[in-house]
């Protein structure tokens, strides 16, 4: 049990490591359009074979970067093209099977028409928020070229930080193994609370449910 992330960590560095600088662009790609797949998941691993000198920082980073142009691009032009009307009914119909909803949208348009195109930019940085910033810019057709520059920057200083994590976690492996014992039983422990919490929370709300529902009987003397 107390292996439990190193066993993960050593798991996620051979996947990456077998689908190679192809399977970094491919994983990118989709995290930056509608499916819910973390590059927290593709590029500490990759930095992890950086350190190993099993991929090249430069590659890596470039190959992050266009991945993640590409997955928006596909938002931006689907707003783009479709607009908003269809956008939500498609969030409606099979926004479950991609964890996302037509309030995440509107959280996200809010955002945008807010703080304005730079949002393209700051939005990269924000998990839960990159993945759908592009389609706000799509719906209000915003300029490509700044589209783009404001992506790529934003998706390189996230892309950077996620790879020298994991260069950094490489490089001091030994040293960090013993700490990795202590952190598995803190998270294990953070899940516990987590999962007692929910069905406290949800055992509270059956019976607020029923004390609603329940018929009221009243007296009359």
């Amino acid at each position: 049990m107390y292996n439990l992330i190193p066993q993960i960590i050593e798991s996620l560095v051979s996947l990456i490591g077998s689908l190679g600088y192809f399977g970094i662009f491919i994983g990118m790609l989709i995290e930056s359009s509608f499916f819910p797949f973390p590059s927290e998941i593709i590029l500490p691993p990759a930095g992890v074979l950086i350190a190993r000198g099993d991929l090249s920082l430069s590659i890596v980073f470039l190959i992050a970067i266009a991945g993640s142009l590409a997955g928006a691009f596909i938002n931006y032009f689907i707003a783009l093209h479709l607009g908003r009307r269809v956008i939500n009914r498609l969030m409606n119909k099979y926004g479950k099977i991609l964890f996302l909803n037509s309030e995440h949208l509107d959280k996200s348009e809010k955002y945008f028409k807010k703080h304005g195109e730079i949002t393209t930019f700051t939005g990269r940085l924000i998990p839960g928020v990159r993945q759908i910033i592009s389609l706000p810019a799509g719906f209000a057709k915003m300029n490509l070229f700044r589209f783009s520059i404001f992506t790529m920057i934003g998706s390189g200083i996230w892309s950077i930080i996620l790879i020298y994590i994991g260069i950094a976690y490489g490089n001091n492996q030994e040293a960090i193994k013993p700490l990795l014992n202590s952190i598995t039983l803190i998270v294990l422990f953070i899940l516990l609370i987590i999962v007692i919490s929910y069905i406290i929370i949800m055992k509270k709300k059956k019976q607020n449910s029923r004390d609603k529902t329940s018929p009221q009987i009243s007296i009359t003397l």
